[in-house]
């Protein structure tokens, strides 16, 4: 078999808030097709090791790259290759639910970009909802719109934190099985997760944060 490209390479990176550290020393390779779930307790520092990757936040020490270039969030490649859901979403309030997803693709320059709403739409079950502004949906809505600004971008990473939340169990159902299906097309995962059965449904190899 092939060895697999590795799509995301994370060295030795540290993250302090004054004299407080937040995350020491921590490496961790992602390959393309291949999914890591970040567990541990709630304040290991899953999520500021998320941003650190991700750019939003800039770390103490070490690097990150993502193909062989190094993470910066205003990068066009990095927002090229890199799709996230990690915080709420700050959603326009003029916009709606379908302008959304359109602006995004056409932004990334996606072929057939009507197309791809309409299917993204249909599967996170917002058809009913497109024409409703962000404010109006419900949290678990909320959440499956998060989910799919990520679906309509083109993307090599997929870095999500704690996916699961607000959804029901249907959801979490829906979303382990599309992101089996991201995996397989040779897409590489890193989330953060409290959900056992999203984790197993993907397949991923667990890391922990924070021992």
């Amino acid at each position: 078999m092939a060895k697999r490209s590795t799509v995301l390479k994370v060295d030795k990176l540290s993250k302090s808030y004054g004299d407080r550290p937040i995350i020491s020393n921590f490496s961790l390779e992602v390959a393309e097709g291949e999914a890591v779930a970040l567990t541990g307790r709630n304040g290991a520092g899953k999520s500021t090791l998320l941003r650190c990757i991700i750019g939003a936040d800039r770390p103490t020490e070490g690097t990150v790259e993502v193909l062989g270039t190094k993470v910066n969030e205003s990068n066009p490649e990095i927002r090229r290759n890199v799709a996230t859901v990690i915080d709420d979403l700050d959603f326009f309030p003029d916009l709606s639910v379908v302008e959304h997803l359109d602006l995004l693709a056409r932004a990334h320059g996606l072929d057939d970009p009507d197309e791809l709403v309409d299917e993204v739409l249909e599967e996170v079950q917002l058809v009913p909802q497109s024409g409703q502004f962000p404010g109006t949906l419900s949290s678990g809505q909320r959440r499956r719109l998060a989910l799919a600004t990520a679906l309509v971008r083109p993307r090599k990473l997929l870095v999500l934190d704690e996916p699961e939340q607000r959804l029901d169990v249907e959801g979490v159902a829906w979303l382990g099985k599309r992101l089996a299906v991201e995996k397989q097309a040779g897409l590489a995962i890193l989330m953060a997760s409290h959900e056992p059965t999203l984790v197993e449904a993907l397949g991923a190899r667990i890391v922990r944060v924070g021992e």
